[in-house]
């Protein structure tokens, strides 16, 4: 890519490897944001996203940091949406954090949630040694408090040796100390996300199988509705499903992005092991009006 093919090429200019999906302690991430960002310069990146859960608190920490580092940083969101029975992860960038629809809803869907995790740890009290304060205490200021936090809990308890043997043991719907929690449809989302000036991509779209992909009619009119894009490359993507929404970008002239989804200690996934080129990057910038990058 040339000079001329990135914006503001000069003063005001993003250089890559690009990562746009990374978690901080304002939501289930373990790190603080200039920590993220910190360990995110040291595995190579030099442009990214800080995407919490339904929040931007994180943000002036990050992109401080990031200024220090020299690497811009592209403000974002994680939102949470379902379909039926799925769960889906809409992607914000670059919108405006004080448009008033987006912000009650996001205060909705965080409210909701501290309510769902604490009936999901008495039901969990139930049966072993854990109390709300013992979540509380793995929660970071006033981080919206979900399952990660739980597991955390169940960790520190002795109860299970990681946070991913919490998900596929204790955690998981089958146990039956799940608890449903409130989030807008992705139509929705996406609407909220547009209307706030912002860019939406949806998250880790086809994770196991097309049972759990949304049908693809209704995808089409999410973009119709203004969807930016796709997060194909993630680790959790399969490859009959990237392969189906790659055809469709295609199709019709979408965004396609890579991401880690770092969660810090959370998750196993390293920054960087997926990226997202310059040329989409570029797109994501001039699509968006809400906000602007924050150029080191």
């Amino acid at each position: 890519m040339t000079d001329d093919a990135v914006p503001g090429a000069g003063a005001n200019r993003f250089s890559g490897p690009n990562d746009l999906h990374l978690h901080s302690n304002h939501s289930d991430g373990t790190q603080a944001p200039a920590e993220v960002v910190r360990q995110t310069h040291a595995y190579g990146i030099r442009t990214l996203a800080l995407t919490d859960h339904d929040r931007s608190t994180g943000w002036d920490e990050a992109a401080e940091a990031a200024a220090s580092l020299g690497m811009t940083f592209l403000p974002g969101m994680e939102l949470s949406a379902k379909y039926e029975w799925r769960s889906v992860h809409v992607l914000g960038y670059l919108f405006d954090p004080d448009d008033g629809a987006l912000r009650a809803e996001t205060d909705r869907i965080r409210g909701d949630r501290i309510g769902r995790a604490e009936r999901i740890v008495r039901n969990i009290g139930r049966d072993y040694d854990l109390v709300w304060a013992d979540v509380l205490a793995q929660t970071a200021g006033d981080a919206t408090v979900g399952r990660p936090h739980i597991a955390d809990a169940l960790v520190a308890r002795g109860i299970v040796s990681d946070r991913s043997a919490a998900f596929d043991g204790i955690l998981h719907p089958r146990e039956g100390y799940y608890e449903p929690h409130y989030a807008p449809d992705p139509l929705t989302a996406v609407n909220l996300i547009t209307g706030a000036g912002g860019v939406a991509v949806i998250a880790h779209p086809v994770t196991s199988g097309r049972d759990r992909m949304m049908p693809i009619p209704f995808i089409e009119r999410l973009i119709d509705a203004g969807l930016g894009g796709f997060e194909i490359d993630h680790r959790e993507n399969t490859e009959q499903g990237k392969k189906i929404l790659r055809e469709l970008a295609v199709k019709r002239d979408l965004i396609v992005t890579g991401s880690s989804d770092y969660h810090g200690a959370g998750k196993p996934n390293l920054p960087g092991e997926n990226t997202t080129s310059d040329v989409m990057v570029t797109r994501i910038i001039e699509r968006a009006t809400g906000s602007e990058p924050r150029y080191a």
